[in-house]
């Protein structure tokens, strides 16, 4: 098995572990990320073809309050647009009362989405890092520590490093890798009772000639409490003449097949608009409860966002060189692309403290 030596190993390639690597990039520590999928970007996923709008599958949606999200994506040259969302949504109420247009209020802070999708910031980071510095396909199995050095040992290589660095969800890290010493007991309680976000979540898109929905009842918006689809929106894009709508399903779904997915969902769309929505180009679909990169199911109950954010993410481990890191962890916006990033500023700056 091969053996590979770096001062810093970083455990996951999405947004923290490159925009933590992109911080380090000047310095004169190497950096290493290591990442169980065959591609980067973790749960931030756009579908891109030249037939079809780019789909979001992950993370999509941002504010101007992200400032740290915002300041990075300036600093990268990358634009923001804002979410299409008209002045109304269907909303149905249950299943046994006909869905029915509602008025929307102006919202004082809209959602924003990342111009060339949210990959597009995935690519810009890695575009700034050696090639050799990521490896895919590596997943970890074990963290051994000795003196002052971790072996890290995934499933064709070893990794030696001063310094490492999960990104994965804290749930995730406790239940997948073997580490030794031991983590401190009050951690992994915390970790074990700690959300992982957009674990539980079906994400749907559906791609069409023609943006129909904006004539037919002049809104993409959904809201419906009967489902399978629980919120949509319009997810074209303009300039290109690329129309689609996605949104979240009930994530009960989980256990039936994609084409049962499919079916159900193209039926709701046809109750809202009719024929027209049976018409598409293509239906996609993420069940981020089936990433075992992103989820594994919890033993009982946890509530949403349940202690995502946790003081006890603010520190170092293994007499301070072993860190857990990403969204779940961060102090503001936890559970958001905002969060992690903000993980990985923290992390850079206690990583100069050492």
């Amino acid at each position: 098995m091969k053996t590979v030596n770096t001062d810093i190993l970083i455990i996951g390639g999405g947004l923290t572990g490159l925009t933590l690597a992109y911080l380090l990039r000047d310095s004169k520590l190497k950096v290493k990320i290591v990442e169980a999928r065959d591609r980067i970007g973790g749960r931030i996923h756009t579908l891109y073809s030249n037939t079809i709008p780019s789909l979001e599958m992950g993370a999509t949606w941002l504010g101007k309050k992200h400032s740290a999200l915002v300041q990075l994506l300036e600093t990268l040259n990358i634009g923001i647009y804002e979410q299409e969302m008209s002045d109304k949504a269907i909303y149905e109420a249950d299943a046994s009362n006909a869905a029915q247009l509602i008025p929307i209020p102006p919202n004082p802070e809209p959602s924003h989405r990342i111009e060339g999708g949210s990959s597009n910031l995935i690519n810009a980071l890695a575009g700034h890092l050696e090639k050799q510095q990521i490896d895919l396909n590596q997943i970890v199995q074990s963290i051994h520590k000795e003196y002052t050095t971790f072996t890290v040992k995934s499933t064709t290589q070893t990794y030696q490093a001063n310094i490492v660095i999960s990104t994965l969800p804290p749930f995730l890290l406790k239940h997948s890798i073997d580490i030794t010493p031991a983590l401190p007991a009050d951690l992994l309680g915390i970790a074990d009772q700690t959300h992982t976000w957009m674990g539980e979540s079906i994400k749907v898109a559906i791609a069409y000639k023609k943006p129909f929905w904006r004539t037919i009842n002049g809104t993409g918006t959904i809201f419906s409490n009967a489902g399978p689809i629980n919120e949509m929106y319009d997810h074209s894009n303009e300039e290109l003449g690329l129309y689609g709508l996605k949104g979240f399903i009930n994530g009960a779904y989980f256990t039936a097949t994609k084409a049962q997915r499919q079916q159900v969902v193209i039926r709701q769309l046809q109750k809202y608009f009719g024929e027209p929505a049976a018409d598409y180009l293509s239906y996609e679909e993420t069940v981020w409860r089936k990433e075992p990169f992103t989820f594994t199911p919890y033993p009982g109950y946890i509530m949403p966002h349940q202690n995502n954010g946790h003081t006890i993410y603010r520190q170092g481990f293994l007499d301070g060189r072993f860190f857990v890191a990403g969204s779940e962890t961060a102090a503001q916006y936890p559970g958001y692309m905002d969060g992690a990033v903000r993980s990985a500023y923290f992390i850079h700056q206690a990583i100069q403290k050492l």
